[in-house]
């Protein structure tokens, strides 16, 4: 949502109502309505319902009509329907299409390809049809998985899978990697560095303390390179000290922390920058 907000305000106003008219054929759409406050001015409550529907790829994963596909759990594709793109029919969750498996071993552990498709193949996708004269239910299909996924591949852990003899098959980015508390691993700290799990409020007050994207980085228009960027931050900043080989529990010191928020904040800047470059340039 933090990413979502912070590209709105970047967005041409005919890129603002384009967006409203595609967000309303999401099934969810009136539901989305109930949680904004009466009296809200047109364009807050548009984009509140931005914001909102930025989530709508995580929410369907707890939502009974949805069904996992692929294996281990639907966190890797299998068949023909894991690439398919025919809209708000599709009621697989294709939890496999939020990240990227890029591989790597501190410890010449033998390295697997990278599964697809992923996020980056599914942002190329999407992109592909929102420039396109598909028609819009699909456009509004995509625009929300799109939304959501740059907001993902701009999360280092979005973007990588640490192999080593401990873990052959991987660390599945860090969520089998335990930190020092009840019910914690790696992965679940790097996605709530923001501190804006409790909803539209928190999340609009961290993202107006973030800092601005850099206007060269921001105009960075290729998923690759986001996801390269993304890849090596990982190795750079999450996995280094405190985090050593194997699932830990591991305790995070002050420095760790320190440098995973800021580099968190201006990792959310700029997924924010570009997509409202991207959604300003090619939606039709």
């Amino acid at each position: 949502m933090a990413v979502a907000y912070i590209a709105y305000q970047n967005l041409t106003p005919a890129t603002r109502i384009r967006i409203r008219e595609l967000l309303k054929l999401n099934p969810e759409y009136a539901n989305w309505e109930k949680q904004i406050p009466s009296g809200t001015p047109a364009d807050d409550h548009d984009r509140m319902i931005f914001m909102i529907a930025s989530t709508w790829a995580d929410d369907i994963k707890t939502e009974a009509q949805y069904s996992d596909d692929g294996t281990d759990g639907g966190d890797t594709p299998g068949g023909a329907s894991s690439s398919q793109n025919i809209g708000y029919s599709d009621l697989l969750r294709h939890r496999y299409w939020h990240f990227v498996n890029t591989p790597f071993s501190p410890d010449q552990t033998p390295l697997p390809e990278i599964p697809t498709p992923n996020a980056q193949t599914q942002i190329v996708a999407f992109r592909a049809v929102l420039a396109s004269s598909q028609p819009d239910e699909l456009k509004s299909y995509d625009l929300v998985w799109l939304v959501h996924l740059i907001g993902d591949v701009h999360q280092p852990l979005h973007a990588v899978t640490r192999f080593t003899k401990s873990y052959p098959k991987g660390d599945a980015g860090g969520n089998l990697v335990k930190l020092d508390c009840s019910k914690c691993e790696l992965h679940a700290f790097w996605d709530d560095l923001l501190g804006t799990a409790n909803g539209l409020n928190s999340t609009v007050k961290a993202a107006k303390k973030l800092p601005t994207a850099d206007v060269t980085l921001a105009a960075k228009a290729d998923e690759k390179d986001w996801i390269a960027e993304s890849f090596q931050a990982a190795q750079q900043t999450v996995y280094t000290t405190p985090i050593a080989a194997g699932d830990g529990p591991f305790t995070l010191t002050p420095q760790y922390k320190t440098n995973a928020a800021a580099l968190a904040k201006k990792r959310v800047a700029l997924a924010g920058a570009r997509l409202a470059n991207l959604l300003n340039n090619e939606l039709k």
